[in-house]
């Protein structure tokens, strides 16, 4: 069953819009896209929330997202989010058959 993730990146000064250019300039995107159980890791920004990134993470079960969360890379995202001073708020979607 699939997981669906949804981060809502927020800071000021378009923090958040430099976070997920950086993300993808300096290769961990395609990073988390190549770990095994992603499905889909892409980055939208909302029409109405100029200071808000959205990003929607899919993984195949909780186990993969339970090795991502536990990768190195996780360290790396965490003090991208801190150089940028983004808040987040997540909301996550299980699929049920």
């Amino acid at each position: 069953m699939a997981l669906t993730v949804n981060i809502y990146y927020t800071g000021t000064g378009g923090s958040a819009r430099k976070f997920a250019e950086e993300m993808r300039a300096s290769g961990l995107v395609d990073r988390v896209r190549a770990e095994k159980g992603n499905l889909r890791y892409e980055y939208f920004l909302p029409m109405d929330d100029e200071e808000t990134v959205l990003l929607i993470d899919v993984w195949e079960n909780a186990e993969a997202l339970d090795l991502h969360h536990k990768s190195p890379m996780m360290k790396e995202i965490a003090a991208l989010r801190e150089k940028y001073h983004l808040k987040m708020r997540v909301q996550k979607f299980e699929e049920r058959a």
